[in-house]
């Protein structure tokens, strides 16, 4: 599976950016997808993930500004960020858990998109 994110940016405090990310993937089935990001000198942590039957989560510091949504015809997955903060810069990365005969169950990653939240 190959992912493809893009939509980062600059931005100002409380303004928005949309990020995208479209997998190729044309063996496999794909479970769930999402969004983690890493600050810098911080660890990569999750910000949202969607399950092929629509459950969401979302970790608490993104809750209410941040909308994850999933095209699954399309393999696609996106993430509106609302109400950006500085503590919102991060890289980040487009995640796929995707399954496929023989191969099996594993997760891919994307190649990550700079978002810098800064006046």
């Amino acid at each position: 599976v190959q992912l493809q994110a893009s939509g980062g940016g600059l931005v100002q405090p409380g303004g928005s950016l949309r990020l995208s990310c479209a997998a190729s993937a044309s063996i496999f089935s794909i479970n769930t997808m999402g969004w983690y990001r890493q600050g810098p000198g911080k660890q990569r942590e999750l910000v949202a993930v969607i399950t092929s039957g629509g459950s969401i989560y979302y970790a608490d510091s993104v809750k209410g500004r941040f909308t994850i949504s999933r095209d699954s015809a399309k393999n696609t997955v996106g993430l509106q960020m609302n109400s950006l903060k500085p503590e919102d810069t991060a890289v980040y990365y487009c995640n796929a858990e995707a399954t496929a005969p023989v191969i099996g169950t594993h997760v891919y990653w994307g190649q990550g998109t700079q978002v810098t939240v800064s006046s």
